[in-house]
């Protein structure tokens, strides 16, 4: 099953709220994916494990996976945009 991380400061509030509502949108289109929220602390060691990182916050560093904006999934606005992102990296 393919992995899509969500980071945050302590990978508990904002993280866990933007994981859940991208797993419960992503079951809604049928594409299963595991969605973990991540404290950004421990980042490092989940990309390698990870198809997508859906950034909280704008990252300083570059990836070897595609960086969706996390705030999209919170505010709403451009959300689909966001989401598509992220199916075309698990799919």
């Amino acid at each position: 099953m393919k992995k899509v991380i969500v980071a945050c400061g302590s990978g508990v509030a904002t993280s866990q709220t933007v994981a859940s509502k991208v797993q419960k949108l992503l079951k809604e289109k049928g594409i299963y994916a595991q969605v973990d929220a991540v404290d950004i602390k421990s980042l490092n060691q989940y990309i390698k494990e990870s198809s997508a990182y859906i950034a909280i916050t704008q990252p300083k560093e570059k990836y070897p996976i595609p960086v969706i904006n996390g705030i999209a999934f919170l505010t709403g606005v451009g959300m689909e945009g966001e989401l598509q992102k992220v199916i075309d990296a698990v799919s």
